[in-house]
Parts: C-alpha cells; sequence; structure tokens
C-alpha cells in the first residue's frame, strides 16, 4: 500500500488568507503507509496515528466565518484546518491531539478536504 493523500478544496476568495497563513495547494491530509495521519495546513502541522482515530463525521455546508481559516471551534477543544465552507470531514480523536494554538490539546480536526466521503472511508477502514 502506498501513501493517500487527500488535498483541500480551496475557495480562491479567501486567497490573501491562505498566503498570510502559509496554506499551499501541496496543503492536505495523508495518511501514510505506516498508520501514521498527518494533515498540513501552511506553518502548521498535526502528527497522529490512525489508530488514534475514534469517529469521523461528514458535515456541511457552514458559514464561511466558522470554517474558512485556521481556527478553534467555540464549541469545544477542536481545531478547523478551512479552505472552504462547503464540506469537510470532522475527525475525533480517542487520545486528543497535541495543541497546536490555544492553550488546550485537541480533540478534533476539521478539514476542507476536497473528497471528505473518501478521507472517510480511508480512515474508518484501517
Amino acid at each position: 500500500m502506498s501513501d493517500r493523500f487527500f488535498p483541500y478544496r480551496f475557495d480562491d476568495r479567501w486567497k490573501p488568507l491562505f498566503v498570510t497563513l502559509g496554506v499551499k495547494r501541496s496543503d492536505g491530509v495523508t495518511i501514510t503507509d505506516d498508520g501514521g495521519l498527518i494533515a498540513t495546513y501552511g506553518w502548521v502541522r498535526v502528527d497522529t496515528t490512525v489508530d488514534n482515530v475514534d469517529h469521523v463525521e461528514i458535515s456541511g455546508p457552514h458559514r464561511w466565518y466558522t470554517a474558512v481559516g485556521l481556527r478553534l471551534s467555540l464549541a469545544d477543544d477542536g481545531i478547523t484546518f478551512g479552505t472552504d465552507h462547503r464540506r469537510g470531514l470532522c475527525i475525533g480523536f480517542v487520545e486528543k491531539i497535541p495543541r497546536v494554538m490555544g492553550f488546550r490539546d485537541h480533540s478534533a480536526l476539521w478539514v476542507s478536504v476536497a473528497d471528505p466521503d473518501g478521507l472517510a472511508a480511508a480512515l474508518m477502514s484501517r
């Protein structure tokens, strides 16, 4: 098996924001051969294992101001790597991942990948 890469779906209206955050078309979510889960978003990176994934949930559309950018959830300790507000995947973790921003570790990561169904299937099939 080889690494599987799931790129983000970009809404180019927010390109200035992505440039500021260092987000590139090469960013996205990778499931590695050895069971790793890596999500990159500009200068920010999350590393864990697929075994640490508890559940996934496809969601959207969302309001742009809650889904685009690097942001903390106001409802919990989740984090968003958002490039589009139409649709994405929330990945819930068994063990929280180390904090990317804010003061607490994160129990979930929402990503606006172009193929949330494919990423969900790949995460839950392992």
